[in-house]
């Protein structure tokens, strides 16, 4: 029919954009996770900004990677993807590696607030002093409550599809999704609690830096001393704000996706599945061009493939 004809060219349009997306996005975070690991197995040691980088990279390839085998699987063979536990199981994971993206991108935020910025405070100086022992705690905390979250969005999952076990392929499913409403309100709640917390820390972190880059140009002294701490303070700040300004908007997009009206095949949701599967690949390729060591691997790859294209 005409209708079935317009959902297979929007499905296959959505999956098509979305693989472009998701393969140039695992491509960027495998670069990161690469050179770092690389740097780890020379030097035998990591600082804390790569040790976020290495497990944010890895975080995020893997996010990619099963979000874009639950889109194709859910648009190109949705018989075998409803058949239990494929669809609980897929849902799980991808939202694992969703929160622990959240996380880890929060806690590279928070790092760059205590590490650039400059305030007097005793509880401040502390944390300064002893971020370097504190970020693999933070890091551990960002997996397990990301680990917390996806298993109890299984156990819902599993219970609500116990109570329904006579409900068996993607029609009689939607049909039961309905009344699994009142059991994923709980976990949506937890979800978007952890998404609100993690925005929370990159709105904190950001309007720390800017005050502090504030307080810090206004009693600049003229000395090289005072350049080199501006310049780490703008630094950070790009970094920061950049990651702020397209957190903002895909905290939004994510929200949208947990309104019934958007769940509908639309102009609307297919803009916003193409962002979601954006963000991870743009914000890798900002902190790619914003670490020195990344920038100069980077255009150096870029222009080895550049020669041997010329040489073709």
């Amino acid at each position: 029919s005409p209708h079935q004809s317009n959902v297979t060219s929007y499905g296959a349009t959505t999956v098509a954009i979305i693989t472009l997306q998701a393969f140039a996005g695992m491509w960027i975070n495998a670069f990161i996770v690469c050179v770092i690991s690389t740097a780890w197995v020379k030097k035998k040691i990591l600082n804390s900004n790569e040790k976020i980088l290495l497990l944010l990279g890895c975080s995020r390839f893997w996010h990619l990677c099963f979000s874009w085998i639950y889109s194709f699987l859910s648009t190109i063979y949705p018989k075998y993807f409803y058949v239990q536990p494929t669809h609980k199981l897929l849902l799980s994971i991808q939202n694992f590696f969703d929160c622990s993206n959240f996380w880890i991108s929060a806690c590279l935020c928070i790092f760059y607030c205590i590490k650039i910025a400059n305030f007097r405070n005793s509880c401040f100086i502390c944390l300064k002093v002893k971020i370097d022992r504190i970020v693999p705690w933070l890091l551990l905390a960002s997996v397990l409550l990301s680990l917390a979250i996806s298993s109890s969005l299984y156990n819902i999952i599993d219970k609500a599809q116990c109570n329904n076990r006579n409900s068996t392929g993607r029609r009689n499913f939607s049909k039961v999704s309905g009344k699994m409403d009142d059991d994923f309100f709980r976990i949506y709640f937890i979800y978007g609690f952890g998404f609100v917390a993690s925005f929370t820390a990159v709105i904190f972190s950001a309007v720390s830096l800017i005050f502090s880059l504030w307080r810090h140009k206004r009693n600049m002294q003229t000395d090289s001393m005072s350049s080199l701490s501006m310049d780490a303070h703008i630094k950070a700040m790009k970094s920061v704000l950049s990651f702020f300004i397209i957190y903002t908007i895909n905290f939004v997009f994510l929200t949208l996706t947990l309104i019934r009206v958007t769940r509908e095949e639309n102009p609307l949701m297919f803009l916003i599945y193409v962002f979601l599967y954006g963000f991870p690949g743009v914000h890798s390729l900002i902190l790619i061009f914003s670490n020195p060591k990344l920038k100069n691997t980077f255009i150096r790859i870029l222009s080895c493939v550049k020669c041997k294209v010329c040489i073709k």
